[in-house]
């Protein structure tokens, strides 16, 4: 399973950029979720948001009513779209699909090699 995660550059605070990530090898509507992680410098790794299977989505506090995450089954894509950004989303984000896989219980997470997000004050 492979993620290529792009979209990722420098931008003003209050702006926007769509972080995108490509997943291939492996059925991709039935990968149980997707996720947005970022680590900033310094800090430890932090979820963003997620999308389940049946397109529920959880967001951090942090970037709640600011970040949306979408997935397209038809593209094989999951989006991360973030607005009004801040400095504080500095940092390098990461996709991820990961779940639990059926019957056997086996727990699967796989990653993009993420892409820059800064913003400037």
């Amino acid at each position: 399973v492979q993620l290529q995660a792009s979209g990722g550059g420098l931008v003003q605070a209050g702006g926007s950029l769509r972080l995108s990530c490509a997943v291939s090898g492996t059925p991709f509507s039935t990968i149980q979720n997707l996720s947005w992680f970022r680590r900033a410098p310094g800090n430890q790794r932090e979820l963003v948001a997620t999308m389940t299977r049946d397109f529920d989505t959880t967001y951090a506090d942090s970037v709640k009513g600011r970040f949306t995450i979408s997935r397209d089954n038809t593209k094989s894509t999951v989006d991360l779209q973030m607005n009004s950004l801040k400095p504080e989303d500095t940092a390098v984000y990461y996709c991820s699909a990961h779940g639990t896989l059926p019957i056997v219980k086996k727990n699967y997470s796989y990653w993009g090699q993420g892409t820059l997000v800064t913003v400037s004050s």
